[in-house]
């Protein structure tokens, strides 16, 4: 579950969906390749202030749920889930690697998106345009 972050300055909540394909979407996500990511994100967690809400995964995909903190922009978070996860990977799972002709294990797209934790793009938009409008009832 996420919580928010107090930091000194601030405090956040930022989440964000990641959707990155295997290489040439290849069937690469086996069980044990699986764990293995699992594992890996862990490390990460313990590492960055990225953490892991959930992590789906697919046969040729994975769907990451993520919270991080503003010091990290979406492409940085990206950069350093995949990059970490692709080196650790083909070392502890060096089948892959050949299933994928020896080459890169992500593709290089991905898609990202933030997450509200408390509503949708239409009811921030009305909270916004609402803030001065209530009337005080002092």
């Amino acid at each position: 579950m996420s919580e928010y972050i107090h930091k000194r300055h601030n405090v956040n909540i930022l989440l964000y969906h990641l959707v990155c394909s295997a290489k040439y979407r290849k069937a690469v996500f086996t069980n044990k390749v699986e764990n293995e990511l699992k594992k890996i994100c862990d490390e990460i967690s313990e590492r960055y202030e990225i953490k892991f809400i959930k992590i789906g995964v697919d046969v040729d995909h994975v769907h990451f749920l993520i919270q991080s903190v503003p010091m990290y922009s979406p492409k940085k978070i990206v950069q350093t889930i995949k990059s970490i996860t692709e080196i650790e990977i083909f070392r502890r799972c060096p089948k892959v690697k050949y299933q994928l002709w020896g080459g890169e294990f992500w593709s290089k797209g991905y898609y990202i998106s933030t997450v509200g934790r408390h509503g949708n793009e239409e009811i921030i938009q009305n909270y916004v345009k609402e803030q001065g409008q209530q009337e005080n009832y002092r």
